[in-house]
């Protein structure tokens, strides 16, 4: 008997829906000049909040991307996320067709799904009463119709599923999908995060917990990861979307190959509802078990994307881990937190920055961590402050992790 033999999986598209690009090359050229995406917040008169601050996707117009009929049945994270797989599939060239349908699969993760539509709806039901809810509440709000949506608007017929793992949403999506392609369930995948949870009862939701900034008085400088002064987190909202294909599918379409997806590593703390385990252990097993499935040792490894929230819990507890998974390398690795331009995009955030960190493999180049000024004596590595950097990256991680416990990296390779 054989031995199994895992395929090998490449991405070949990506699509981004961001508070500083609404397209992969305005989101990469604004991660690069280091764009503050960070303001008062528009959608909603956030004036009674504690926090009136959000990273927004100013502008976006979801009838660039579907018909206005189906855009009115759909909550703003399913329009971000259908709108980020068109992008994708565009990007990598990648037609779906009655011969392949059934071998391209979705898995899009969302933290919390329509809930803009679920509080529009109890202000109904209070209001009017339960006669006037919208028949379409339900699917609106469900957090699995981002990749229904997706699959009914691209025509994937294959594997279809949703991750709801908090804030590791997107990046279990991705993991999952890589999974499924390398075991032979599916040629190609479209997969990552959206969210858009940037609503009322959101956002007093998440400042009842102490769990965001309320430097209202400078939105540009409220998300500081690493930095000794941050005061928690900034919600943003948004999409990020990967094509991921099998090496040998993509190949023979001869498409272009931004990177090749080698690791996923996924435990659980087992700890809290909300705070990381002190030491950093589960996310420190999360990353070892990416480089272990990637057969990546800690010295190969020349970027990471961090999950680099800036609240005080997570980055000191996300240093230690990388410091516990690499050891002594931790020091020489360059690692930044986009969350500081775009903010925390909760289910969303794992797509964008798999995005961020595959364009930084193409590219050669690391996005800064901005707002970066004084930085925390328990979060002494190199956090690439403020300015974008040009480096030859080889192996580059994702990290994400979740409410409840969730941790979730990614570990990527420059394609040979």
């Amino acid at each position: 008997m054989t031995d199994f033999i895992r395929k090998r999986v490449v991405v070949t598209g990506v699509g981004a829906i961001t508070p500083i690009g609404k397209t992969p090359p305005e989101y990469w050229s604004g991660l690069m000049e280091g764009r503050n995406g960070i303001d008062y917040i528009s959608l909603f008169d956030a004036t009674s909040h504690d926090c009136r601050i959000a990273g927004e996707v100013k502008d976006f117009d979801p009838h660039e991307y579907m018909e206005r009929k189906e855009a009115k049945r759909m909550d703003r994270f399913s329009q971000f996320g259908v709108a980020g797989a068109k992008q994708a599939l565009a990007d990598a060239g990648l037609v779906i067709n009655d011969l392949n349908a059934e071998q391209v699969g979705v898995i899009i993760g969302s933290g919390v799904g329509g809930i803009k539509v679920m509080e529009d709806q109890q202000t109904v039901y209070l209001n009017r009463g339960p006669d006037r809810c919208s028949p379409f509440m339900i699917p609106m709000m469900i957090a699995n119709m981002a990749a229904g949506l997706t699959a009914i608007h691209t025509g994937a017929r294959g594997p279809n599923s949703c991750s709801v793992t908090a804030c590791a949403a997107g990046s279990n999506a991705i993991g999952d999908a890589f999974r499924l392609i390398q075991n032979g369930y599916a040629q190609a995948m479209i997969c990552g995060g959206c969210e858009a949870a940037v609503t009322p009862l959101s956002l007093a939701g998440f400042a009842a917990c102490k769990a965001l900034s309320c430097r209202n008085d400078d939105p540009a400088r409220a998300s500081r990861p690493f930095d000794r002064d941050r005061n928690g987190f900034v919600m943003g909202e948004g999409a990020g979307i990967l094509i991921l294909e099998e090496l040998q599918h993509a190949l023979s379409r001869k498409a272009r190959i931004y990177a090749e997806i080698v690791g996923y590593g996924m435990t659980c703390d087992a700890y809290h509802i909300t705070s990381p385990v002190p030491g950093g252990e589960g996310a420190a097993r999360a990353i070892q078990l990416a480089l272990k499935d990637g057969g990546i040792t800690p010295d190969m490894v020349n970027y990471i994307n961090a999950h680099g929230t800036s609240t005080q819990a997570n980055d000191s507890t996300e240093t230690a881990a990388m410091k516990k998974a690499l050891g002594e390398h931790a020091y020489k690795v360059a690692i930044s937190s986009t969350k500081s331009m775009t903010g925390h995009l909760l289910g969303g955030s794992g797509g964008i920055e798999a995005v961020a960190t595959v364009l930084a493999i193409a590219n050669d180049k690391i996005p800064p961590t901005i707002n970066l000024e004084k930085p925390d004596p328990e979060c002494d590595l190199d956090y690439v402050p403020n300015t974008s950097r040009n480096l030859n990256v080889e192996v580059a991680l994702s990290n994400s992790f979740g409410f409840g416990g969730h941790n979730v990296t990614l570990a990527f390779k420059k394609y040979r």
